[in-house]
């Protein structure tokens, strides 16, 4: 249980109250632990979008227009029968009122005119009853006029007839005398494609059909450009759009209140007309007439006004009409495309809205839902209602003043042509306030609806349905949406399948949940937007709503935002900036191609400016909304030159290096991410950079407490040395730091490797993957500039680790031994690279300061070469991964270089390795397949290598006198060229040099149930796994482009292999790969030269030049290759890497920022959990409380729960609250259970390389979940969350880091040892080390590195619970100390105790009083220290304990210690009154200890409680060598004759786990051969591996398997026997198997069947001489009962009393002592050649029940060995006391 936050003190303390402690924070949580720093993809919901601008075909932008007018006034066409009264205005003019010449001109310039209000930018050309000759010319200059753009066609055909149902309409004749047909086909080739065509007239449907009809016909006769276009740029027919004023067989409406082209009307008319058909279907309000409506004062332009007002709301409505029926692609194009288009489109819905009231259906192409009942209409008339309402008191005292023509843009006989607002157009009554107009609350009404719905649950999720966000794909549900496709299928209509969503890890959104559907006043907040009195409301509402999503940003997009928000940027008000700024982040996050609107418009400026205010007071939360700033700037920078030149102009590289060091972190990283995008690719930026240090400060940047600040610092440092910012995945990259012209050559070439030094020593040790991820890309920018560099460092590394195996260093790196040897090679050589390196050095002459400065950038570069070594093992699958990509990189250049043709070269040939699978397996190789593939061959990257040999320290400085002080030989350079793909090694080993298991066959795999099946061969993945391995030997999938590449690519050929050597040196080599990197370097500088080479150029590698791999840079002014080498000319171009962590930052934009997240949001399923979790923690906290006084009272000696777990348990942990145990094996595996259910919840292995095992075990964020937290002896700590299956989330690792990178191997150290405080978020470790590092998980960043000051591996260390500051330190020499961690490192440590005399095992705190702790060792004592006294210890417990003590712990409530006994000392402990002249036994008749045998205790054999294999060999040695040990003895025939050696040997009684009879048996047949046992036992032991177990050859090795295993080796001869044989077992094929194995069995029961002396008979007939092993598992002795019970704040472990209860697997019903000991002393006179009991558990024990009969059975052993004869002389003693002789 955790500790309370109050605590008191008895006796003299005084009492202390410690405050509440406060809600702890869950570490390891954030999004970065979550993603590692890559983008998250979408949920699936959210598919990809149609473009919000709209895109080609679809997209149309009208350039011309043809008004075609046929109405032949006064004479009326053959088939129209006109009614009386009859419709007769046309274009609001009554043709009949002046002559018909005049009115077709009046008509056509009306027609004009209100086109024109439409778009003005358009040329409109009125074609007046055209013959087919004037039509055609029109046509074709119109078409010639508009070039590829959409022409319009408009036709009125009220004075022709109706057009024919083929597709033709009519025109005249010159002289009027005729109708000529003209057919759609030949207008379609005057005009072309595309175009938007009007018909207004009768029957218009056939033109609409028939238009499509040839089309489609047109189309298809261009079937092979129809995807891409026609050849000219023009688009398809299809994609012209077509307005009909009504259906085929339909006439039009000849309502005399109507105009007669209603139609028209409609669609350029829209107000006049809808206020009046709102007089002939509404009641008028009291005293409005419909001649006052026509007098409705206003102008359309002037939202102030009256009719301006209508005219406002009429657009909001109908868009959102169209918003809300049409789907997203079709209203994009439609109403976002072109204004006329748009103009129109809106205008129909009013004209199918009047017009089907007079059985007239206008159509469209493409379709459109119908919308005529839309419940928005409505409100349209409400509206009109509210303003008519008005009209009174507005016409009232206004003297109407006639006017021939109106001055407010109206038409004659258009509504407002009577009244003008010009105060000079008419006289107002004198004296009279004039009536102010009171505006329309529908906008207000509108505004708050939308309000209502973002706060009253609209950012809430729901489930798939008619309330949700529809598919992109679909329509919207709304009325008239025809959302369902009637001839589709079953399967077109069901709702699509929930896919999983992979953001749901760290957002909280469950699978099935979707966003809610928009708000329908969505497009009228935009129309808000123009009103000056609401767009601050409406702009926080429109940034409340962006707020939810990409979603919602692309959907304000599609509405047509941008032009508005465009516009607002040159706003003076300081009130707008915050919201502003926030809206504009969140379009730029979802769209960044608006960065070339903000340039040309110049509204990057607005943001500039923002950035560059220094009083912060003039800007709310000023730190984030720079922040905003800074990466709105850098997305207008990204990938866009001419941004980057703009921003460079404004100041914004100066003010963001300015805010480089604020406090806000949010604003650090932004401000270096902003710098990160305006130099990428911009020499003359970088430039700039360098003469203001910007790379020293961002250097400085990385020991930052963020994370995301110090990888943001490594971004901007990867596009400084070349790696590409670009959101392009082709453009790689390259060009280093640009040609820095201003530099000297050396100074630009020591400047790029200082700062990737700088990057490398500050990141290397960096907790933070992401750290390590993003330090790889400026490593590799550096490595594709400075390969042969780094050529150089490898070949020195592959020479140093030869001539270090060759030397004898141990098993060596690549456990070979000290043996390493090839044929035909001599290696007599060793100090080749010293010699090297000297030479390379005389080049520089006596100029020591040359000299020097060579040798520190050599060491440079070794230093950067040895981390990557080190990184491409990294615990974390992507780190290594992409390390490996580098490290690979510079091995296959390595192995194409001449270093491979020197006459002494070792590259190309195998290393030696250990083929013996039990030697030192923490030296053994990783990887030891055999790579004979062909270079095109994509190894994909092993998820885990061994560490390589050099300590992450390691500098060159030494490489003069040679590289090998700078070795830590713990694995292999080599393994780097083995896991090479196309490097061909062959071996014979195929081990992998892991300890995980390798994947077991499924049908033998075994889980528990419900137990989701898993790959347990290798760690879990984290939630992002997006590691990718780029062989340097395969090809890219997309070509390159050429024209990067050189003319000699294809022709310059690597070495051949077998090319005979050649007459020059390393130091040649080494002089000629460095002058081609200056040569490379040199190239670029001559770039900048000509300034109009410099910046980022279109191919993307950096100043246009092509890939380095290629050795473009290895040419001379004359265009030869350097010396000949062309290094890399075949090795695929992988480098440098790509970074995404841009783009993962700027998903920060694109989350909720202003709402809680789903898990905060009370009512969510996470929400709830998590209140359930923490009142269930203060309930269990309380609970702890009241048992506290009755703790120290209680017995803690009950049992709740028995697990059998897999392996030898090496460490466990509990949860606080919940009922968990997670527990790890030798076997690298880690087990979850549910102790209460005794259910395995999870089995996963940790990854450990071979010969390292788990050391510490932790369970972090309790309070929250928790996240297990794995430590190694290797120094690697590991991270896994959701390990608990029933919440249904899948087992992820969190992070990994080396946490202790100072590890001495030490054969029996106790690996890593952490201590964890949740309350402060520290951890602390230590162990085989002589330093303690404490670790901040917050910032995940290194804090102190303490010197223990002692030479012995640190056991245990342990945190004050009160201050976190001060630890204790326990050692292996028996010295506890206790550190400050608030003093200086020097000085941290402030007491030393060293009482002890062994090793101490643990120390804890004492939960009552904070200034004292126990500590405990392992000669079992226990002593009490308090910090306040003398270095004495207070109080000793246990003295001169002979058990001795195996793990020691304190309770952290209640003063309760426990510590575990061993059953050896159990056993002597029984016997403690057996020793000679105290031995002698009535039924064996003499004392074993004076039959002139010498009877030892041997002690006990020293054994690795962490690796079980190690544990068998150890015993197996041990064993041995006591069995080899020289005998006296008078009778020395007792064993030579059984001994393949005729030798005698000693006979050895042991007692140990029983799988460890094993290595026992295989000693005893080195001696005897083949051994028979006698095996007293409840359980067979005979079973096969257990299946889903056995992953390993260590696994195989249990207690119940070791029988089956001796006879696998044979060890066993075929007559051996079991005696009191119980247990469980699956099927008759375990008896089977049994007998197999050579066991025959005598049951528990034939003891009562057949008597004990038939038991003995059948036993030595089936044993006879044959030499036998006896072999006693205490638990064939029967106990009484197992109880499980649930003690008071404690769980325990033990067996009821009865007569043998102290065993690990008890069975009822077993024999009793008596008769066992019966049986053993009729076993007199047989070969026995050992003995041994097992199973004693004394922690089980009751009164030392079992114990002391182990003894007494130990007794009868040693009786049974000492016997002279076959009998047993109980006869004798018979006698002796007068009792009749017994028969045996």
């Amino acid at each position: 249980m955790p500790q309370p936050g109050r605590q008191q003190s008895t006796n003299n303390e005084s009492v202390k109250t410690l405050p509440d402690p406060a809600p702890s924070i869950p570490y390891w949580s954030a999004k970065r632990h979550l993603t590692c720093g890559n983008p998250t993809p979408p949920p699936p919901w959210f598919k990809k979008q149609e473009p919000w601008r709209g895109a080609a075909p679809g997209r149309l932008k009208t350039a011309a227009a043809a008004l075609v007018m046929c109405l032949n006034i006064d004479v009326d066409p053959p088939d129209v029968v006109k009614t009386n009264p009859c419709a007769v205005l046309e274009c609001w003019v009554d043709p009949h009122t002046m002559p018909s010449h005049k009115a077709l001109e009046a008509i056509g310039s009306n027609l004009q005119h209100q086109f024109e209000g439409l778009s003005l930018k358009i040329q409109y050309k009125p074609i007046l009853d055209p013959s087919i000759e004037d039509l055609k010319r029109f046509c074709t200059q119109l078409r010639r006029q508009a070039g590829n753009d959409p022409v319009l066609f408009y036709y009125n055909g009220h004075g022709v007839p109706k057009p024919t149902a083929s597709g033709e309409l009519w025109c005249f004749n010159r002289n009027y005398t005729q109708y000529i047909p003209v057919s759609l086909q030949e207008l379609q080739t005057w005009l072309g494609a595309p175009g938007v065509f009007i018909w207004d007239c009768s029957a218009a449907g056939h033109l609409l059909q028939n238009f499509k009809v040839f089309a489609e016909r047109k189309d298809r006769e261009n079937a092979g450009q129809v995807n891409a276009g026609l050849p000219d740029g023009r688009q398809l027919f299809m994609n012209s759009l077509q307005l009909a004023a009504c259906g085929a067989n339909e006439t039009l409406p000849t309502c005399p209140e109507l105009p007669a082209d209603v139609f028209t009307s409609c669609l350029t008319s829209p107000i006049d007309i809808a206020l009046r058909y709102f007089t002939m279907c509404h009641t008028l309000p009291y005293n409005v007439t419909t001649s006052m409506v026509v007098q409705l004062p206003g102008d359309l332009k002037d939202r102030r006004t009256p009719l301006g007002e209508l005219n406002w709301i009429f657009t909001a409505i109908t868009d959102t009409i169209a918003w809300t029926t049409f789907s997203r692609e079709m209203f994009t194009k439609l109403y976002r495309s072109d204004l006329l288009i748009a103009s129109l489109f809106r205008n129909f819905l009013l004209a199918e809205r009047i017009m089907k009231n007079y059985n007239c259906t206008p159509h469209t192409w493409p379709p459109l839902p119908s919308t005529n009942t839309h419940p928005l209409w409505s409100t349209w008339d409400l509206a009109v209602d509210t303003c008519l309402r008005q009209l009174p008191q507005l016409l009232e005292g206004i003297i109407p003043t006639p006017s021939p023509v109106s001055n407010i843009g109206t038409s004659p006989g258009r509504i407002g042509k009577t009244v003008s607002q010009d105060p000079n157009a008419g006289n107002t009554k004198t004296g009279d306030k004039p009536y102010v107009y009171q505006s329309s609350r529908f906008f207000t009404d509108q505004l708050t609806a939308f309000e209502v719905w973002i706060s009253r649950g609209g950012s809430a999720l729901t489930k798939r349905g008619p309330l949700s966000l529809p598919n992109p794909e679909q329509r919207s549900s709304s009325p008239g949406s025809d959302s369902v496709d009637p001839n589709a299928g079953p399967a077109a209509n069901t709702p699509p399948p929930v896919e999983p969503n992979p953001r749901s890890e760290y957002d909280g959104v469950p699978s099935h949940l979707v966003p809610r559907k928009p708000p329908d006043q969505l497009p009228i907040v935009l129309q808000v937007l123009l009103s000056q009195p609401h767009r601050l409301r409406a702009l926080i509402l429109l940034s409340q709503f962006v707020d939810l999503g990409p979603w919602a940003v692309h959907l304000v997009l599609t509405i047509g935002i941008f032009p508005y928000i465009s516009k607002l940027l040159q706003a003076a008000g300081q009130d707008l900036r915050p919201v502003l700024i926030f809206i504009w982040a969140r379009i730029l996050a979802v769209d960044p191609s608006v960065q070339s609107d903000l340039l040309n418009t110049g509204g990057y400026k607005y943001f500039s400016n923002v950035l560059a205010i220094k009083n912060d007071d003039l800007l709310p939360n000023s730190s984030e909304h720079k922040a905003m700033c800074a990466f709105i700037l850098s997305a207008i920078s990204r990938d866009f030159p001419h941004g980057q030149g703009a921003c460079w102009t404004e100041g914004v590289f100066d003010n963001c290096y300015d805010r480089l060091e604020e406090s806000d972190f949010l604003l650090r990283q932004w401000t270096a991410l902003c710098i990160a995008q305006m130099w990428d690719g911009n020499d003359e930026i970088k430039v700039y950079g360098v003469e203001n240090g910007t790379q020293d400060r961002l250097i400085a940047m990385l020991s930052d407490d963020s994370a995301e600040v110090r990888s943001a610092a490594l971004y901007a440092l990867g596009t400084f040395m070349g790696a590409s910012g670009s959101a392009d995945p082709n453009k790689q990259g390259g060009g280093g730091s640009g040609t820095m012209y201003q530099l000297e050559e050396r100074v630009h070439f020591r400047m790029e490797v200082a700062v990737a030094t700088g990057a490398t020593l500050a990141i290397k040790d960096d907790a933070s993957p992401m750290c390590r991820k993003e330090l790889l890309v400026v490593v590799s920018a550096l490595v594709k500039e400075w390969r042969g560099y780094f050529v150089v460092c490898a070949w020195l590394y592959w020479e140093e680790d030869r001539k270090w195996r060759m030397n004898g260093g141990g098993p060596g790196l690549l456990g070979g031994g000290g043996v390493y040897s090839h044929s035909g090679r001599d290696h007599n050589d060793d100090d080749v690279t010293s010699q090297a390196v000297a030479e390379w050095l005389d080049v520089f002459g006596d100029d020591e300061l040359l000299r020097e400065e060579n040798r520190v950038l050599l060491s440079s570069f070794f230093t950067i070469f040895v981390v990557l070594l080190d990184l491409s093992v990294d615990p974390y699958n992507e780190v290594a991964t992409n390390a490996q990509t580098i490290v690979d990189y510079i091995m296959a250049l390595l192995l194409e270089s001449p270093f491979t043709r020197l006459p002494s070269t070792t590259i190309g040939s195998p290393p030696s390795t250990n083929d013996d699978p039990r030697g030192s397996p923490q030296l053994t190789a990783k990887n030891r397949n055999s790579f004979q593939m062909p270079p095109s061959y994509n190894y994909p990257s092993s998820p885990g290598r061994e560490r390589p040999g050099l300590t992450r320290s390691d500098t060159m400085t030494s490489a003069i006198s040679g590289v090998t002080n700078t070795l830590r030989r713990t694995s292999s350079f080599a393994n780097a060229l083995k896991s090479l793909a196309g490097v061909a090694f062959p071996s014979a080993s195929s081990d992998d040099g892991r300890s995980s298991p390798s994947v077991p066959h499924p049908s033998t795999s075994k889980r528990e149930k419900g137990e989701k099946e898993v790959d347990i061969s290798r760690p879990p993945s984290p939630n992002l796994n997006v590691a990718k391995y780029a062989s340097p030997y395969s090809r890219p999938s997309t070509p390159p482009n050429t024209s990067s590449y050189p003319a000699y690519y294809n022709n310059v050929s690597p070495p051949p292999p077998n090319q005979s050597p050649v007459n020059f040196m390393a130091c040649d080599v080494m002089e000629a790969l460095m002058e081609e990197d200056m040569e490379r370097l040199r190239a670029r500088r001559r770039a900048g030269a000509n300034p109009g080479r410099r910046g980022r150029q279109a191919a993307g590698h950096g100043y246009g030049m092509p890939s380095p791999s290629n050795s473009t840079f290895s040419t001379d002014s004359n265009g030869s290759v350097v010396l000949g080498l062309g290094t890399g000319a075949g090795i695929r171009d992988t480098l440098p890497l790509k970074s995404s962590y841009f783009d993962w930052c700027l998903e920060y934009f694109k989350e909720p920022q202003m709402r809680q997240a789903e898990p905060d949001e009370p009512g969510s399923v996470q929400y709830n959990y998590q209140l359930w979790r923490q009142q269930r923690n203060e309930q269990v906290l309380s609970d702890t409380q009241t048992q506290i006084p009755f703790a120290e009272v209680s017995r803690w000696d009950r049992p709740v729960a028995s697990l059998q777990v897999a392996g030898h348990p090496l460490t466990m942990a509990f949860h606080s609250y919940d009922q968990q145990l997670v527990v790890a094996n030798e076997h690298d595996m880690i087990t979850v259970w549910d102790w209460s259910q005794r259910k395995r919840l999870n089995y996963f292995c940790n990854g450990n390389p071979r010969g390292t095992s788990i050391t510490g075990l932790e369970i972090i964020n309790q309070e929250s979940g928790g996240i297990v937290l794995v430590g190694s002896s290797d120094g690697i700590v590991r991270l896994y969350r959701n390990y608990d299956p029933t919440l249904e989330q899948e087992l992820q690792m969190v992070s990994a880091f080396r946490a202790l990178n100072e590890v001495i191997p030490i054969r029996q150290g106790t690996g890593m040892v952490i201590d964890w405080r949740q309350a402060a978020g520290t951890l602390l470790v230590g162990g085989d080390s002589r330093v303690i590092k404490v670790w901040d998980a917050q910032t995940e960043t290194q804090g102190l590195d303490l010197d223990t000051n002692s030479d012995s591996p640190v056991t245990s260390i342990c945190s004050d619970h009160n201050s976190n500051q001060t630890f204790i330190a326990t050692f292996a020499d028996g010295v506890v100390k206790i550190f400050d961690r608030r003093l200086e490192e020097e000085d941290a440590i402030v007491r030393t105790y060293s009482e002890h005399t062994s090793c101490v095992q643990n120390a804890r705190w004492h939960p009552r009083y904070g200034a004292k702790f126990l500590s405990a060792s392992v000669d079992g004592e226990v002593k009490l220290w308090d910090l306040r006294g003398p270095d004495q210890s207070a109080e000793t417990w246990f003295r001169n304990d002979k058990y001795g003590l195996a793990g020691f712990d304190v309770h952290p409530t209640t003063c309760i210690f426990a510590n575990a006994r061993f059953g050896p000392y159990a056993i002597r402990s029984g016997s403690r009154r057996q020793r000679a002249g105290r031995g002698y036994t009535m039924r064996w008749g003499f004392d074993p200890y004076e039959q002139g045998y010498t009877v030892l205790d041997c002690g006990d054999v020293p054994v690795s409680p962490f690796d079980n294999a190690l544990a068998m060999d150890q015993i197996e040695v041990a064993y041995s060598t006591l069995l080899r040990r020289g005998v006296k003895t008078q009778d020395a025939s007792q064993t030579r004759h059984l001994a393949l050696d005729s030798l005698e040997h000693p006979r050895i009684v042991s007692h140990l786990h029983s799988e460890k009879v094993l290595p026992i048996l295989r000693s005893l047949h080195k001696v005897y051969g083949p051994i028979s046992v006698i095996h007293f036992d409840a359980h067979l032991d005979t079973w096969p591996a257990y299946p889903g177990q056995s992953f390993t050859n260590q696994s195989r090795v249990t207690h119940g398997t070791f029988f089956y295993l001796a006879q696998e080796e044979g060890l066993l001869s075929n007559n051996s026997i079991h005696g009191g044989i119980r247990c469980k077992m699956s099927d008759i094929s375990d008896l089977e198997n049994d007998a197999a194995v050579g066991f025959q069995i005598v049951t528990t029961d034939d003891i009562d069947d057949l008597g004990i002396p038939e038991v003995i008979k059948r036993i030595r007939n089936r044993i006879g001489d044959s030499p036998v092993y006896l072999s006693i598992d205490i638990d064939v002795i029967g106990m009484v009962a197992f109880l499980a019970v649930f003690p008071i704040s404690a769980l325990t472990l033990q067996a009821d009393p009865g007569l043998a209860p102290a065993t690990g697997t008890p069975e009822p019903g077993g024999w009793t002592t008596r008769e066992l000991k019966r049986i053993i002393r009729g076993l007199a006179g047989l070969n026995l050649v050992g003995a041994d009991i097992v199973e004693v558990a004394p922690a089980y024990d009751h009164a030392d029940i079992t114990g002391i009969a182990a003894a007494d059975l130990v007794h009868d052993i040693l009786s049974l060995l000492t016997a002279r004869s076959a009998k047993e002389p109980k006869h004798q003693a018979n006698k002796q006391i007068g009792r009749p002789n017994e028969e045996l």
